[in-house]
């Protein structure tokens, strides 16, 4: 509406002196103001106005304190599982590495489960920054244990005599085949002394070194979960000391797991090369692969996790999920609660889902020493799915898998 004018002006002549009206202001000196500038005001065109804030990014580094506050913010309360899970019992994890590679893109976020076969995803898929979530905090300790370690070590011979306590065998070599590798550890006998110094080097690189603040409780876990690894060595299983013990038994051994396969014949396992340990060294040197403390079904940890990757842009790629929906399907309304949490990531249509299905269910078969095989899914489609009520049970998630 036009403002109130005297009766006989007119609409044009009304704009006109409106026009002018606002150009003389223009030019006259602005009001003077508490504290303000006497100065002419000044009028910056819209050609020269200031960038508009800059969007924050994942970057290429994250420093210290931003990692330990990342893991401190994001976290949740520690839960319990049955297993202490020192290593996966999951021969089949490399099958599906060929098909990740031919439709994921490197630069993604990476969001995993459980112990170290997450890293020979990340050597695969190489994405910008990855999120380990586990609902126990010990597994939180393990992989700072391993990053202390993976961090000071040269080369894979330097972490695995860190890993097991034993001194480095002689003529190894980055050269080395795996399976080499492991042989000439076979045969090292464990160092208790040895163990004892690299306990005290692990804690100093956390606590002084990157200034993680790990709490007396912290500190016991991390004697705990070093001391299996110092007792069972290569031969350490998924429930050591439980539940089928050492060696090549029940469940399989680290030494088996790093030196499975593809099924194309390819080991795409982080000590399989010297190439593929120093890939993953970089992602620990600059704190890009978080430990966290969560719940799959909590109200928490997924959630700010998502608003955390939202606010930079970035998308989850691969959500590695090992068994545990499995679990959440007999919990109750968990898997809907979890569910609920991944629709509120950042997602698109190659985001994937990487799981595990014991005993195969019908599936296509995996390693030969498999009790399980790897199954991928569309995380949209499964979203859709139980959207539209189509998913109430495992057996139907399972269904959706490829």
């Amino acid at each position: 509406m036009i403002p109130n004018v005297s009766r006989g002006l007119s609409v044009l002549q009304y704009r006109v002196r409106h026009a002018l009206v606002v150009a003389i202001a223009g030019l006259a000196p602005s009001c003077k103001s508490s504290g303000a500038s006497s100065r002419p005001a000044t009028v910056t065109p819209a050609a020269q106005a200031g960038p508009a804030a800059a969007v924050p990014e994942i970057p290429a580094r994250l420093s210290d304190s931003t990692f330990w506050r990342l893991i401190t913010d994001l976290s949740e309360p520690s839960g319990f599982f049955r297993s202490d899970n020192f290593v996966s019992n999951e021969t089949s994890f490399q099958y599906v590495i060929p098909e990740l590679e031919r439709t994921i893109r490197p630069g993604g976020v990476y969001v995993g489960v459980a112990p170290d076969q997450n890293f020979t995803y990340l050597v695969a898929l190489r994405p910008r920054i990855a999120f380990i979530v586990d609902i126990r905090r010990q597994n939180m300790i393990h992989h700072l244990m391993y990053k202390a370690m993976i961090e000071m070590a040269p080369d894979r011979a330097g972490f695995m005599s860190l890993l097991f306590a034993r001194p480095r065998p002689k003529g190894v070599d980055g050269d080395a085949s795996p399976e080499a590798l492991f042989n000439a550890f076979a045969n090292v006998p464990t160092d208790t002394v040895q163990f004892a110094t690299n306990l005290a080097a692990i804690t100093q690189w956390l606590t002084k070194r990157h200034g993680f603040a790990l709490s007396a409780a912290d500190l016991q876990s991390l004697d705990y979960v070093y001391r299996a690894f110092m007792t069972a060595g290569p031969d350490i299983t998924y429930a050591f000391p439980n539940g089928g013990g050492r060696g090549f038994g029940r469940w399989p051994s680290f030494a088996q797991l790093m030196l499975e396969s593809d099924g194309q014949g390819n080991n795409h396992a982080y000590l399989a090369s010297e190439t593929n340990f120093q890939l993953l060294k970089d992602l620990e040197a600059k704190n890009l692969i978080v430990p966290l403390v969560g719940n799959f079904s909590g109200d928490k940890t997924l959630r700010m996790l998502g608003n955390y990757l939202k606010e930079r842009g970035a998308t989850v790629a691969v959500f590695y999920t090992s068994n545990v929906e499995q679990y959440l399907f007999q919990q109750g309304d968990d898997w809907q609660r979890f569910y609920a949490n991944v629709a509120t990531l950042p997602l698109d249509s190659t985001s994937t889902f990487i799981r595990s299905l014991s005993n195969g269910n019908g599936f296509r078969p995996g390693s030969p020493n498999s009790r399980s095989v790897q199954l991928l899914s569309s995380v949209l489609e499964t979203l859709k799915a139980v959207k539209e009520g189509r998913v109430q049970t495992y057996y139907d998630m399972i269904q959706l898998a490829k």
